[in-house]
């Protein structure tokens, strides 16, 4: 069964007002260096896998993309999209990943920013990208770190007498599979992962890694947001990228 918590009236208005507060990890850490990552959009067929709220998919044209394709699973993002982001050369599609249908070696760019630790098949995921893509297309992502998702609970500060972040714990690294949280509602599902599965999964499957990042804190961001120096500390995203070698 597909998750779809952005439809959860609680947790889509937290969710919504966490994003526009702009001080939030999104616009301060993931962003920044999953933008900096990306390759030359000029003319370029992008796929923007988990649009959200069409933020991506306005800057991917705003840096001169030919076409984005944005897809979500939740109704109320793609209606928040298309209000604030609505662009004549951006199609947003109300569709989850696992249905969408795609015409083979179409796009030139496939991104994905924080959705795939919530889907549960990561090897069809990465079958379903390397077969939308041209020779020598890329597909960058950013999902929650293995060391944030390996922890059964999530549940992962130890706090010390004095109620201070004493030391960040890692356990059942090795155990992958379905993880439950609290994140505004009860029993948010997202899916753990080890680095090597993350990597492999792409090499197997017809991509040549480029480029891996766990991003850190510019000290901008750090002044606006301070807890975010605990990036220092233990990193909270992954970002790779990777090309179709075949």
């Amino acid at each position: 069964m597909k998750q779809n918590i952005y439809d959860h009236p609680k947790f889509f208005e937290s969710y919504r007002n966490l994003r526009e507060s702009e001080l939030n990890y999104n616009d301060l850490l993931e962003q920044p260096t999953l933008r900096d990552m990306l390759p030359e959009l000029k003319n370029k067929k992008v796929l923007d896998v988990g649009c959200g709220m069409g933020d991506f998919a306005k800057y991917c044209v705003n840096e001169q993309a030919r076409e984005v394709l944005a897809i979500d699973i939740s109704k109320n993002m793609i209606n928040v999209a298309q209000q604030r982001n609505a662009h004549e050369r951006i199609s947003y599609v109300h569709i989850s990943l696992e249905d969408l249908q795609i015409r083979q070696q179409d796009f030139d760019v496939a991104v994905s920013s924080l959705a795939l630790h919530y889907i549960r098949d990561y090897d069809a995921v990465i079958k379903k990208m390397n077969g939308c893509l041209k020779k020598m297309g890329v597909f960058l992502f950013s999902i929650e770190h293995p060391i944030a998702t390996a922890r059964r609970n999530m549940d992962n500060w130890i706090i010390d007498k004095e109620n201070n972040r004493s030391h960040y714990a890692v356990d059942h690294y090795q155990e992958e599979g379905e993880r439950q949280q609290h994140w505004y509602i009860d029993g948010v599902v997202k899916y753990h992962r080890t680095f090597s599965t993350l990597i492999n999964e792409l090499i197997l499957n017809g991509f040549q890694i480029e480029q891996v990042i766990e991003p850190i804190p510019a000290d901008e961001a750090a002044d606006s947001l301070p807890k975010i120096t605990n990036e220092l500390r233990r990193p909270s995203f992954m970002i790779i990228r990777a090309k179709k070698a075949w």
